[in-house]
Parts: structure tokens; C-alpha cells; sequence
């Protein structure tokens, strides 16, 4: 595993599962590994823009299990962060203060520093040749930066020949998109209602902490410490805390709107979303309903799901066992079950969907570490260093 040098709050290691749970991962997906590249692809410079966040720390571990064909690796973070020591494949790393001459001899840059550093940094980097993987929200609806699930759209990477920025969706995006995709390419979904069940990694290791904080708290009988969201998390759930628009939809929910049509490549189909934080430390969870063109059928419906590239199916009826978010926490795979015909709608013209993502995981480092791999393996002349 990866273990950074510094010594951040305890709370902080909510940022890792149980080790059983993060063994077990592991073991599963050393045994069945998608997508990774190794020895054939040329070696790259990387960095890493918020080396030492959540999602930092997340794509280190990625690269190295997934035997990125790495040149040299560069992680970079603020100046409060800058002079403390990372490990990777046991070697100690410095991290850098992220700065404008970063990025000269960087081939790929992972960005999760914010909105507001790659909004100052993304476009210079593309400037510099450095092909930018952008986590944040600042460059997703930008014409001439492809915003990609590779199970859905990698065809859409070259269009960032201009920019060199690819965006990487919202993590509630990338779940919803990765398991209704399929089911789009068969029956034309028309419609989506989903509500979301947000865990506190979407919030930032800060939140996870401090959930964890305030279930000792609440064991204590102290008074609940609520610094985050400003309020009691534990026992709770409320609205997301994105603001709030003149529609009445939040933020987060105008993304999976905005961002489904765009990466889908179809302005017509209907999004509506409601997304809810809840008391869970990793991995979202998503009920989908969707309107079909075309008629399919619950049997169908699984047939399809469990060939399709980065889902699992979990949908045992005799035993109750579906998708839940301790499950797919340290999982590549988006799992997916409760699949049944919606008795609402014309016989085979609806379904229901339940659907669980690791947050951190698929829903932001690995999407990015795979719109990567794309690049090495079918769009290296992006990479114009080389």
C-alpha cells in the first residue's frame, strides 16, 4: 500500500478502507486486471496537481498498481504542503510547491487541487504541452475540452488537441453514466430520474474525519463537532451541500444534467436529479429510473449489465443482496442491481436500477488514470513531448 510520510490528523486514515475490506479489493482485482498498460507503453513524465488530497493520495496507488508506465513522477500540492515526503513503490517523493514552471517537463498532469488552481494552472500546462486530466468541475462543459468515461466516449479524447485538457466528470456523473450507457446503446433511453445517496468522500477527507469525529462524539455524549456542513451528519442525512440555483436544483444536480448530455452526445435526453448526503464514509449510491425508446426487458436489462465494461451485477432477490456502498468500497467496478421492469410505465419501456460506486475510486482517480491509458494506447501524438 501506499503510505504517505506525513502525519496528517488520525481521522485521515478514514481515507483508507478497513484492511480487510482494502485486501479483499485488491486480491479481486489482481485477479481479473482491465486496461492497464505496462512494459510496451513509453515511459512518461507525470505529476500529480493535489498530490496530498484524497484523490492524490488515491491516483499514487493507482499508478502503481496498474503498472503505469511511468518515466518520473512529480507531485505537487500548495506551499503548506510542499517540502513533506510521499512514498511510491518505496521510494521516498518531496512534494512540490504547484507553481507556473511545473509542468516543462511533464507529459500528463493529474489535476485535484480545485477548481480554482486548475482554472490558473490547467491552461498553462496545456500551453506548455502537458496533456492536463482535469478532476475538477472548471473546464467540463468547455467546447474544446472532451469530458470522458471511457466506457462510454474515449472516441471523444482527441478533442482536446487544442486545449490538451480533458475533463473528468462529477463522480455522480461517471457512476450513473457507466451503468446506464449500455442500456442507452440498446433500447435509447428518452428519460433518467436519479436520486443520489452521497457519501462524505465526495465532500473531502475533511468530511470523512469529521463523520467519523462526530459518531465518537455521539458515543461520548459530547457535543457533536460540526466544522463541515454545519450540522450533525451522523444519524442524518440532508439535501447536497452544493448552492443552491434560481431552479430550485443544486449545483450537483444540474451537473449530472448538464454533463450526461454532453458525454452521451445527445441534448435531447431528458436528466432530472435529487442528490441527498448521507452518513456513509466511501462510495455513492444511485436509484435510476429510466424511460426507454425501445422495449427491454428486466432479463435483458441483465444480460447486458453483466457483460458491460466496469459494472458488476449484484441482484440476488432470494437473499437480499444488492449493491451497497461498503461493498464497492476499494472496487473498480460500478455495481448494480434491484433491476426491475418500473410498473409505472408501458410494459418494457421502463426500469428501475440501484447502483453502487466507490467515490474516490472510479467516480474520480481511476476514470482519470483510464482516460490515460486511452491516451498511451490509441492517442499518443496528444502527448507532444514525446
Amino acid at each position: 500500500p501506499l503510505l504517505p510520510t506525513p502525519s496528517p490528523p488520525s481521522n485521515m486514515s478514514l481515507l483508507l478502507r478497513s484492511q480487510s475490506a482494502r485486501q479483499g479489493a485488491r486480491l479481486a482485482r489482481q485477479s481479473s486486471v482491465r486496461m492497464c498498460y505496462f512494459s510496451t507503453s513509453k515511459p512518461v513524465t507525470v505529476a500529480i496537481a493535489g498530490a496530498t488530497g484524497a484523490v492524490g493520495q488515491e491516483l499514487l496507488e493507482l499508478l502503481a498498481e496498474r503498472n503505469f508506465p511511468l518515466k518520473s513522477l512529480k507531485l505537487l500540492a500548495s506551499a503548506r504542503s510542499a517540502g513533506k515526503e510521499m512514498e511510491f513503490n518505496g521510494t521516498k517523493i518531496v512534494v512540490e510547491e504547484l507553481t507556473e514552471d511545473s509542468f516543462g517537463d511533464v507529459d500528463i498532469a493529474f489535476f485535484s487541487a480545485g477548481g480554482s488552481q486548475s482554472k490558473k494552472f490547467g491552461p498553462l500546462a496545456g500551453s506548455q504541452g502537458c496533456l492536463v486530466i482535469d478532476n475538477s468541475s472548471a473546464f467540463r462543459m468547455a467546447e474544446d475540452c472532451p469530458l470522458v468515461v471511457p466506457e462510454v466516449n474515449s472516441e471523444a479524447i482527441p478533442e482536446a488537441s487544442k486545449s490538451m485538457i480533458i475533463a473528468n466528470p462529477n463522480c455522480s456523473t461517471i457512476i450513473m453514466n457507466t451503468v446506464v450507457w449500455p442500456i442507452h446503446k440498446v433500447a435509447d433511453c428518452k428519460r433518467i430520474v436519479v436520486s443520489t445517496y452521497q457519501a462524505a468522500s465526495g465532500a473531502g477527507a475533511q468530511a470523512m474525519a469529521e463523520l467519523e469525529q462526530q459518531a465518537k462524539d455521539w458515543v461520548a455524549g459530547d457535543a457533536i463537532t460540526q466544522d463541515i456542513f454545519g450540522r450533525q451528519y451522523i444519524w442524518n442525512l440532508f439535501s447536497h451541500n452544493s448552492p443552491i440555483e434560481e431552479t430550485g436544483y443544486n449545483q450537483e444536480e444540474m451537473k449530472m444534467v448538464k454533463e450526461t448530455k454532453k458525454i452521451f452526445s445527445d441534448p435531447d435526453i431528458a436528466v432530472t436529479a435529487t442528490c441527498i448526503r448521507v452518513p456513509v464514509l466511501r462510495a455513492h449510491c444511485e436509484a435510476i429510473n429510466v424511460s426507454l425508446s425501445k422495449p427491454l426487458t428486466e432479463e435483458e436489462a441483465k444480460e447486458i449489465l453483466s457483460k458491460a465494461p466496469g459494472v458488476t451485477l449484484v441482484d440476488d432477490r432470494v437473499n437480499n443482496r444488492f449493491p451497497e456502498p461498503l461493498d464497492a468500497s476499494g472496487k473498480d467496478d460500478i455495481l448494480v442491481g434491484r433491476i426491475r421492469r418500473d410498473l409505472s410505465q408501458e410494459a418494457d419501456y421502463g426500469l428501475e436500477l440501484f447502483v453502487a460506486g466507490d467515490q474516490i475510486r472510479k467516480g474520480a482517480a481511476l476514470n482519470a488514470v483510464q482516460i490515460a491509458e486511452e491516451v498511451l494506447e490509441k492517442y499518443p501524438e496528444l502527448l507532444k513531448k514525446l
